[in-house]
């Protein structure tokens, strides 16, 4: 029973602050340097989340053609730059992925 009371309090305050920000920036009207610096916000954070994914294999940099995660995603930023399709990236990254596990 404490284990769930936790969990629901973690919740709670986890809603609370994103609440929180919402109604506060309502009210509040930030400068424009600070709202020209927070359109780059997802811009930074989508590299930030994959790339150590792809360069970083069981904890060393390996940055070599014989990684396979590096050469999959490198496809796949070609296809995205050259076709401009989110699903055909996708296909075409995880086909190359699954491919060279296949075939080392």
């Amino acid at each position: 029973m404490r284990v769930w009371l936790m969990i629901l309090g973690m919740g709670l305050l986890t809603v609370a602050l994103r609440v929180s920000f919402i109604l506060l920036l309502e009210r509040l009207s930030l400068p424009s340097v600070v709202q020209q610096g927070l359109r780059f916000v997802p811009v930074a954070v989508l590299p930030a989340l994959v790339v150590p994914t792809l360069v970083y294999v069981d904890g060393e940099l390996n940055l070599s053609l014989t990684n396979g995660r590096l050469v999959s995603g490198l496809v796949a930023i070609a296809v995205s730059w050259r076709l401009r399709s989110i699903p055909l990236t996708i296909a075409v990254g995880m086909g190359c992925l699954w491919f060279w596990q296949w075939v080392h």
